[in-house]
């Protein structure tokens, strides 16, 4: 293909997605007022936990949203910054809605829903509270695969009550999805997907620290976010792969990258990854390392967890296992490995950095307690072109 076509058809990509097509691309483009929106996150019963995954990434970063405080009755009166990394943010944790409401100091705007249970609908319980905030006239955020628009009772409310219902998990009208190309192999930055061996075990918070790190290098990079919490957080290219028929998936991941590519002329592109490649429930992996035809890998791995988040059925897979498997599929090279450190002292994550190391003569990190430099050191240790030279002193 000539580099005159490539640039004709990254255009046609690109210009695809140039007009925002629905209330959720207004969120994802930040066509609002500008400034941060308030909102209260509701996480019952989940806050810190795995299925309270949306939460906590809003809580720990946030570009779209000021967050006023989180609803959990079972750690009310905490902060949520000390309840999640043992670090206080100053983002109360209440009981109730109300009583969210009546602490904050001006009127929250959005109602968040942070939690993602393995389902994807409401209980009861969530749906009156949920009526409950639209009562009380605030936006309602959705990230579940229950969209609330096409709740007959939800939609007469937000009529009712004039709020607007953002479902960020519903995607484009089929129509006009679109099939997997090729033209991905066009776009000639490095593409680095940050994979992991189980679901909700870190990979988008070791992305979002990545792709800041690499900033602060002075790099240019887009950090491409797959989930409902990246969309959330106000990521201008996402999209929310595990709503999309598994025909255009891959397709409709190229299509924002080259997107971003064209947009942005970055130096790196990040990739939020989903799942994992191993994981007999989903497929969201192989269609990421498809779609974004990854020219790394950053693996997360949990080293305590035994079992996969909500399948207690299903043993987590070993590293090696995961790292062969991805380097097989997906003809492309683990750069690093990053661990979570759930149920672990600081001491055993030090013992297992050093064993992985050694293990697979990889760099070895935990991205939330350890300095940015070791993501760094993945990166430049694969890309060294994108090293800056540090300039002499003058």
């Amino acid at each position: 293909m000539s580099s005159s076509n490539t640039d004709n058809r990254l255009s046609v990509v690109s210009n695809e997605f140039v007009q925002p097509r629905t209330q959720n691309d207004l969120l994802k483009a930040g066509h609002y007022h500008g400034s941060k929106l308030n909102a209260v996150i509701f996480c019952e019963g989940n806050f810190t936990k795995t299925d309270g995954k949306t939460a906590n990434g809003l809580i720990r970063f946030s570009p779209k949203f000021r967050i006023l405080s989180v609803i959990d009755s079972e750690k009310a009166g905490l902060d949520s910054g000390y309840a999640l990394d043992r670090e206080n943010n100053g983002i109360p944790i209440y009981a109730s809605l109300i009583e969210a409401i009546l602490k904050a100091d001006e009127k929250p705007e959005y109602f968040i829903f942070g939690i993602a249970p393995s389902n994807g609908v409401l209980s009861l319980s969530d749906r009156r509270v949920i009526i409950e905030a639209i009562k009380f006239g605030m936006n309602i955020v959705n990230g579940l695969h229950e969209y609330l628009n096409d709740d007959p009772e939800f939609f007469a409310m937000s009529q009712q009550y004039g709020v607007v219902i953002l479902d960020v998990r519903k995607p484009r009208q089929q129509s006009k999805l679109q099939n997997f190309s090729g033209i991905i192999n066009q776009v000639d930055c490095p593409r680095i997907a940050v994979l992991g061996t189980d679901c909700a075990i870190g990979k988008r918070t070791t992305a979002t620290i990545l792709v800041n790190a690499l900033r602060e290098t002075g790099l240019n990079v887009v950090l491409v976010a797959t989930g409902q919490t990246g969309v959330m957080q106000g990521s201008p290219y996402s999209l929310v792969v595990d709503s999309i028929p598994a025909q255009f998936c891959p397709g409709e991941l190229e299509a924002v990258i080259c997107r971003a590519y064209e947009t942005e002329k970055p130096d790196v592109i990040v990739i939020e990854g989903q799942g994992a490649l191993s994981h007999p429930a989903f497929c969201t992996s192989a269609m990421i390392i498809r779609g974004s035809a990854a020219n790394a890998v950053i693996l997360q791995h949990a080293p305590r967890r035994k079992y996969r988040v909500d399948f207690e059925q299903m043993p987590m897979p070993s590293l090696a296992s995961e790292i062969e498997l991805i380097e097989h599929f997906a003809h492309t090279n683990v750069i690093g490995i990053c661990i979570n450190h759930e149920g672990m002292h600081d001491s055993e994550v030090e013992e297992y950095i050093y064993h992985y190391s050694k293990e697979f003569h990889l760099p070895v990190t935990d991205s939330l307690t350890h300095s940015n430099e070791f993501l760094l050191h993945m990166v430049f240790k694969a890309f060294p072109q994108l090293e800056k030279p540090i300039p002499p002193p003058q």
